[in-house]
């Protein structure tokens, strides 16, 4: 923002002795200045305080008013001390004097590493909420605590798993939820966790708040701080009754059919039939009749019938 071409090339060339190489648009009023802030990203605006038709508290405005995080430098040749002060209140990052241009470049630099910090930790933050918001709609159970069991968090998957609200459970101990022959249990893994060792999905029974049991499969990760050292762990536990009730009741029609085949009856193998008579005989030796061989070697029964053809040899004149 400079509506005199000489300073603002001055200001360029200060910039490029300073190690820049700047890509720059010089710009007077409120629309070129809004135009321009559409045309294309800028990494800091540098504007002159006193202009006929745009001012530098008007500009700092303008860059509030579009909530850009822009370092806004103000640079004047009439500037005093009060007017400087009230700039920076008003969100300006620096200012600087045209007769001591010498402090434009490390104010730029100092600025655009601030800003470089403020979008950091703007997407550091972003990502904590993304994280927190996919934590807590889970449909599983997400849940950390210290080394010695003490629950720090729980998401609203765990509170629909085990009926407990987040203000029940934030400070009681995790062996609230297992049954009293599983709590050596999380001795065993607390111990692997402090060594840093992730347990992976391993499966488990917890009780609900109201006492009944639910078969879970559950991850166990240690967290770690800022020194590397293992602080506490994180839990990841998944509802699996339904499939424990699917397998259940697979095991019992496998063991239903085995049963089954084993009381079933089948023939097989070479048959001495009579030729005339159709008799079968016996592996004593004895001929039997088709069916009563077939009933004791089988689970088949007989009822007797006629067929067509015999119906009209044995009695030609049945209808």
């Amino acid at each position: 923002m400079e509506d005199s071409e000489a300073d603002a090339e001055l200001i360029v060339r200060e910039l490029k002795e300073g190690g820049f190489d700047p890509v720059y648009e010089r710009v007077e009023t409120r629309d070129a200045m809004a135009a321009a802030l559409d045309r294309r990203d800028w990494d800091v605006v540098i504007s002159d305080y006193s202009m006929p038709q745009f001012g530098g508290a008007a500009a700092l405005t303008l860059l509030k008013d579009r909530a850009l995080d822009i370092p806004f430098i103000s640079v004047s040749g009439t500037i005093g001390e009060d007017v400087a002060v009230s700039m920076m209140k008003a969100g300006a990052h620096d200012y600087v004097m045209k007769g001591n241009l010498a402090r434009l470049v490390p104010a730029v630099e100092r600025e655009l590493n601030a800003a470089a910090l403020r979008r950091e930790r703007q997407q550091a933050q972003a990502s904590k909420s993304l994280l927190a918001a996919i934590v807590e709609s889970s449909d599983d159970a997400i849940l950390s605590k210290t080394l010695d069991g003490i629950i720090l968090s729980w998401n609203q998957g765990a509170q629909r798993m085990y009926g407990y609200t987040a203000a029940e459970m934030i400070g009681q101990r995790v062996a609230v939820l297992m049954p009293p022959d599983r709590v050596r249990e999380m001795a065993a893994i607390h111990e692997r966790i402090r060594r840093g060792e992730h347990v992976i999905r391993y499966e488990t029974i917890r009780v609900r708040k109201d006492g009944s049991p639910i078969s879970v499969s559950i991850t166990v990760s240690p967290v770690k701080g800022t020194d590397g050292q293992v602080i506490g762990a994180s839990s990841i536990a998944r509802d699996i009754t339904e499939r424990k009730q699917e397998e259940a009741e697979r095991l019992q029609l496998i063991r239903e059919l085995t049963n089954a085949l084993q009381h079933v009856k089948t023939l097989s193998g070479l048959l001495p039939i009579c030729s005339c008579c159709k008799k079968i005989r016996d592996d004593q030796g004895y001929w039997q009749s088709v069916e009563v061989y077939v009933r004791n070697h089988s689970d088949a029964e007989f009822s007797h019938s006629i067929c067509p053809d015999c119906l009209a040899r044995e009695y030609p004149g049945a209808v």
